[in-house]
């Protein structure tokens, strides 16, 4: 292992001509002072576990770190795009910085190369600022050149009412409401088509090559959501295997997935991606390339990614590095169309997609389930929006009228379209009141417009923070 301070930073790489590596751990020998407070980040998106807490050997904090010592918060992380997937630890004498270099679960073979691990960075805070403008300047020391939209980005996603029941008839009058109720002469609102659309992977062809029997013309369809007044969007699964694809191709311990590093794999998932963007879709959202690459969900990983045991068919590639290679692929086929990554690793997301799905889902069903996921990752992972990525922290969806108690949907709705962030809504249609439906109309026009960051003023005292600085304005609400 090789350390340089470069540009700011301490450049971390690795050389192993005959050795396969699994990890490599840095150790800084410092008094962690107990009375500090720790934050976070995720590994993919957040699971309405994130917080301030005392520091704990036992934690494993992906990415980066925040802490304060009660006057400053100080940044400790590495810069995005790593080659090596990164977390950090504290104990009473030290902080480790634990990379993670396996591919899949096996040694990486490096061969003759040296490999750039990551690039080490940390910021001094400075009295005066509060936590989540040093935050907010940390994320931005680590993505110098975040890849934003021109336009903010909001909409319609039909998942969280129809959870994959959905037609091509239902998806325009989808695409009418939300046109009627996003303001004239902004930016068009997206119609998103989520998970539904395609075809059968047992059935043999891949699922991507064409509608199903609901969704008989995917180019047409495309146009006559344009032709509604909203841009057409997709929802799209590039790494799960169909019947059709060939043995050799798939990962040995899960057949169902496709091995991105096999160059036959990539070309494909690339041709996918230009077919749906020839279609006439705007935005692709693709899902489920973690979990099925990994095995895992995020709040299953701790300080293990995958197991170990197995890899990929190219040995030379950390898993980090396989990632960012199937990321750059899906990127560049999409043209000008603009990319969601949902259940993507935000740390390699950042500076190739326009859009991250930051949290967990929400729910159209389950007010609980809303409130964990929405409004804690909103919070904690606020300081990202505009400085990795733009961050989605989900849809407010409603499956039935009074399914969710609207007191308590409509605060949601409140605080995502006054974040700045991308605002979704997933509900069925006549399931709102004319009061209701108005209420959309409010935050469908604030949303289409840019706004300041959302700014949580609690964050340090619970999980789902209650007070708020939203557009220049204290708000308070009552999960």
């Amino acid at each position: 292992m090789r350390t340089q301070v470069k540009g700011g930073g301490l450049q971390v790489s690795l050389s192993s001509p005959t050795e396969p590596v699994k990890h490599v751990q840095l150790w800084w020998k410092v008094r962690i002072d107990p009375s500090w407070n720790l934050l976070g980040d995720a590994w993919e998106r957040a699971y309405g576990d994130l917080q301030w807490a005392k520091p704990d050997p036992r934690r494993v904090m992906p990415w980066y770190f925040l802490a304060s010592d009660g006057q400053c918060v100080h940044g400790y992380g590495v810069m995005t795009g790593p080659s090596a997937l990164c977390a950090w630890k504290t104990e009473e004498d030290g902080i480790s910085l634990w990379a993670d270099v396996r591919c899949g679960g096996m040694g990486v073979r490096l061969g003759s190369r040296r490999l750039p691990l990551c690039t080490v960075v940390s910021r001094e805070g400075r009295l005066g600022e509060s936590a989540f403008q040093a935050a907010q300047a940390f994320c931005r020391m680590m993505c110098p050149r975040p890849r934003l939209p021109k336009e903010p980005v909001y909409g319609f996603n039909d998942w969280y009412y129809a959870y994959g029941k959905n037609t091509a008839e239902g998806i325009l009058e989808d695409a009418a409401l939300t046109a009627s109720i996003s303001p004239r002469g902004g930016p068009r609102p997206f119609m998103v088509i989520d998970d539904g659309w395609q075809g059968d992977p047992e059935a043999g062809p891949r699922p991507w090559k064409a509608g199903n029997a609901k969704f008989p013309s995917m180019p047409k369809l495309a146009a006559d959501i344009r032709k509604a007044g909203c841009l057409p969007g997709i929802w799209y699964r590039p790494l799960e295997a169909a019947k059709e694809d060939p043995g050799p191709w798939r990962l040995s311990r899960r057949p169902g997935v496709l091995d991105p590093t096999l160059p036959d794999v990539r070309s494909q998932i690339a041709g996918e991606v230009r077919r749906l963007r020839q279609w006439g879709f705007a935005l692709i959202k693709h899902d489920f390339t973690t979990y099925d690459l990994t095995g895992r969900w995020g709040f299953q990983m701790g300080d293990g990614f995958t197991r170990d045991g197995w890899s990929f068919a190219n040995r030379s590639m950390t898993t980090a590095e396989v990632i960012l290679d199937l990321y750059r692929c899906i990127r560049e086929a999409s043209g000008d169309a603009i990319v969601i990554g949902c259940n993507t690793v935000s740390h390699l997301s950042a500076g190739i997609f326009e859009v991250n799905r930051i949290g967990d889902d929400t729910s159209g069903k389950e007010w609980d389930r809303t409130r964990k996921m929405g409004v804690n990752c909103l919070a904690f992972r606020a300081p990202q929006q505009g400085t990795f990525y733009l961050a989605d922290p989900d849809c407010m969806g409603l499956a039935e009228a009074g399914a969710i108690p609207w007191e308590k949907n409509r605060q949601w709705l409140d605080l995502a379209a006054r974040s700045g962030m991308p605002l979704f809504i997933s509900v069925r249609r006549g399931a709102l009141d004319p009061d209701q439906m108005q209420a959309l109309r409010e935050a469908m026009a604030i949303a289409a417009r840019p706004q300041p960051v959302a700014e949580p003023l609690d964050w340090m005292e619970t999980l789902r923070p209650r007070r708020w600085k939203l557009m220049g304005k204290t708000a308070e609400f009552e999960w």
